[in-house]
């Protein structure tokens, strides 16, 4: 590790246990110097608080991965279009946030650490500004929803209409906001099928406790309601140069992404087998599995695999998924890409580790639906 990331992983574990105050004293900063930023911003704070913490430590984390540090940071300067951000409003953000890890962090911040973050923000705001200058389409889309299903108690697939192109690849993902529901709450969803010739977008929701966003989406949202598009972003994306095996390990919605590949599979794979691991609590959240099994019986290269961690008389496998996929393999000449909820990824990784699957055989992605 570097000398600054060294400095940034230091400082921030000064504050890392008082996030929620360092992130309100922050905003506070910026609406102070800025009132009118104030209404880019979501009525309640509680959740983008979270968010805005996510994203520095992601950033933080990845400062001494220059590739993966530039394409994360320019596709979330792209994203940051959707705020109508300037570059003016970067310079505000670094001051505020510097202000309050000093302010929190006591008497063990050093004038290193404030060197550390000028130095580091600045590199961030540079490629953030690149990504969002470079980026020649709109800020967002507006989309029409035209078909709205619910699938499971808590669990809705739509899809939408954009009313324009949007270029993305399968297994990327984009914010969506619904304008009339939850105005100016944007929350990241994988799209769950490859880009099609009438350019229609399928997502798969899950409303999960408190979440405002998924509540909305999998309750309230009507087709003929206008939502709005982010742009896409996320690299858990094919090779097609690949000739290896795959395996795709999905909880929950996060199966999401996983369709979206297997779509793109579908349209050129002949050589490679490819197996679908797919697990939930109950029987009822494998909402999406008929459509699996028509898949599966359509091209003779794909098989799936299914799994309940709470439902005992579930007639296939029992236990996680992550438990499930080390009972079958072996897997050290696949590729993989994992899908789902932060613990599903995280227990999947570890497994994986385990098994000697080389990690840069390994994509991931990881939500909270909120």
């Amino acid at each position: 590790m570097g000398d600054l990331g060294r400095l940034l992983k230091e400082s921030w574990s000064l504050v890392e246990e008082q996030q929620d105050k360092v992130a309100g004293y922050f905003y506070a900063r910026i609406f102070l110097s800025y009132p009118d930023l104030r209404d880019l911003f979501p009525v309640h704070m509680d959740v983008q608080r979270s968010r805005l913490l996510n994203a520095i430590v992601t950033a933080v984390q990845s400062i001494d991965d220059a590739d993966k540090f530039t394409a994360y940071l320019r596709g979330l300067g792209r994203d940051h279009r959707k705020f109508h951000v300037e570059p003016e409003h970067y310079e505000v953000v670094g001051g505020a946030l510097i202000e309050a890890m000093r302010t929190y962090a006591g008497e063990q911040w050093s004038v290193e650490y404030d060197q550390a973050w000028a130095d580091a923000y600045a590199k961030i705001a540079s490629v953030m500004i690149q990504g969002a200058d470079s980026d020649s389409e709109p800020p967002y889309w507006y989309a029409e929803v035209v078909a709205h299903e619910r699938r499971a108690t808590d669990i809705s697939v739509f899809t939408v209409q954009p009313m324009q192109p949007l270029d993305f690849r399968a297994g990327q993902y984009v914010s969506i906001e619904c304008p009339r529901i939850q105005p100016r709450l944007w929350r990241p969803y994988s799209i769950a099928n490859a880009p099609r010739r009438d350019n229609t977008l399928e997502f798969h929701v899950r409303a999960i406790g408190a979440g405002w966003v998924s509540s909305a989406l999998v309750r309230r949202l009507e087709v003929g309601d206008m939502v709005r598009l982010a742009a896409p972003m996320g690299t858990m994306n094919l090779d097609r140069r690949s000739t290896r095996d795959t395996v795709f390990v999905a909880g929950g919605t996060g199966l999401a992404p996983v369709k979206s590949l297997l779509e793109e599979l579908t349209r050129y794979n002949r050589t490679r087998w490819v197996h679908v691991f797919f697990g939930a609590r109950n029987r009822e959240d494998l909402y999406d599995l008929a459509e699996l099994n028509r898949l599966a019986a359509r091209y003779p290269w794909l098989s799936v695999v299914t799994a309940c961690s709470d439902d005992p008389t579930f007639p296939g496998e029992q236990g996680n998924i992550s438990d499930v996929v080390a009972r079958y393999g072996p897997w050290s000449e696949h590729d993989f890409f994992v899908s789902g909820s932060g613990p599903m990824v995280k227990a999947t990784l570890k497994t994986l580790t385990e098994l000697q699957v080389p990690s840069i055989r390994v994509k991931y992605d990881s939500f909270s639906d909120l």
